[in-house]
């Protein structure tokens, strides 16, 4: 009986040797074979990238990692996946596997900041060039590509500014050139959009945020196509890349849960944005909730459902007064790795955006980040109003 992915994540990784409802957690870095042939050819299966129950060797993962990343292949729709110690391992992990001296990787502006330092910074002594476009014109994107780009860089929407991209077209771009394409998709997540069926070559998860979906775990997930496992799958083992046992079986345990809490976000979100949309001082929303905007357009046209994640702009002479905003917050903690169960907000100084070439905030107006979580929204927008008294 074919199952959906709702009852797919409440069943997989069970133990049933153990008649555990959850996997065990293996700590392992020697693995026992029986016989010298037994270990060769378990080996063979490993580089064939064949699904195994365990691996060689304590540093590629344990049983515990391999059940996660049985689960996150079925989520993802991928050939394989490969599990990093944080959610920016998988962006290097991603990006190293592929680009080589000589290289050029076009990347859109509205990236993560780690994301922007690695490629300008890192990629630079290795003489791998970064190009960058503006993710509001598919035009700029295509004209920034070259003979000798090998990479192309999306994260959708972006970073803080919650940019949309036409993914279907950059897709369809790259494979006529022959360029592999990745992809950041923590915002939305496998379950809302899954880049690997679209025709991605990587899509990039930081499972520290709604995979685990609980804040006390730091993991990232790569999903990679065909097309570029042994390349990555090289890459990994060489650079030593591992998420623990422990960690892996908290994702595990956010991961079963995922489709409620995605759908609450989403829910809980809409009506704080519908609160939102009455405040005058509030000049801008940065979330698909408009249908007649292109980013709800782009947005649909890609995506089953929307995260927790917004942007907010306030219009005010006073940046003091902004930060008071913030401050007097009760219900929404000021701190960094949304994706949990509660509700957070932090002000975009300069610092967070990174260096914009294609975006700039005008005058008087003070971008700010909204993570909203499960809690009651009649209390969260109880505390946004009086915070909003604050702003001058």
């Amino acid at each position: 009986m074919k199952k959906s992915i709702k009852t797919f994540l409440k069943l997989a990784g069970k133990d049933m040797i153990a008649r555990s409802a959850n996997p065990a957690i293996v700590r392992a870095s020697t693995i026992y074979f029986k016989t010298m042939q037994e270990m060769r050819n378990h080996q063979k299966k490993i580089s064939k990238g064949k699904n195994v129950a365990h691996w060689d060797y304590g540093r590629q993962g344990s049983q515990t990692t391999i059940q996660l990343q049985n689960i996150l292949k079925e989520l993802e729709q991928s050939y394989s996946v490969f599990l990093t110690q944080t959610g920016f391992g998988a962006v290097a992990l991603a990006i190293m596997s592929v680009c080589r001296p000589g290289d050029e990787i076009v990347i859109s502006d509205c990236v993560y900041r780690p994301t922007q330092k690695l490629t300008t910074q890192l990629l630079k002594e290795f003489n791998i060039n970064a190009i960058w476009y503006d993710p509001n014109s598919f035009e700029d994107l295509k004209n920034k590509v070259t003979k000798k780009t090998k990479l192309i860089y999306v994260e959708n929407p972006g970073s803080n500014t919650f940019e949309f991209q036409d993914l279907g077209k950059i897709v369809s771009f790259a494979k006529k050139k022959n360029i592999f394409t990745a992809i950041d998709n923590t915002w939305g997540t496998a379950y809302f959009f899954k880049p690997i069926k679209l025709g991605f070559d990587l899509s990039i998860t930081s499972a520290t945020k709604y995979y685990s979906g609980h804040s006390d775990v730091m993991a990232g997930t790569l999903a990679v196509s065909k097309k570029v496992y042994k390349k990555v799958w090289w890459y990994n083992h060489l650079s030593g890349y591992r998420l623990s046992a422990d960690d892996a079986y908290l994702v595990i345990r956010g991961i079963r849960t995922l489709d409620l809490r995605m759908n609450k976000h989403h829910e809980n979100t809409l009506k704080i944005i519908k609160w939102l949309t009455k405040q005058k001082k509030i000049s801008e929303i940065l979330y698909p909730y408009k249908p007649s905007s292109k980013n709800y357009k782009l947005w649909k046209k890609y995506y089953t459902g929307a995260s927790g994640l917004l942007g907010i702009v306030i219009k005010s002479k006073s940046k003091s007064s902004v930060y008071k905003f913030i401050n007097s917050l009760k219900l929404f903690g000021i701190g960094y790795s949304w994706g949990g169960y509660s509700s957070l907000g932090v002000y975009n100084d300069p610092v967070e955006m990174g260096d914009r070439r294609f975006f700039k905030i005008k005058k008087n107006n003070h971008l700010l980040r909204l993570h909203i979580g499960l809690e009651d929204t009649n209390d969260l927008i109880s505390d946004l109003k009086n915070a909003l008294k604050k702003v001058k």
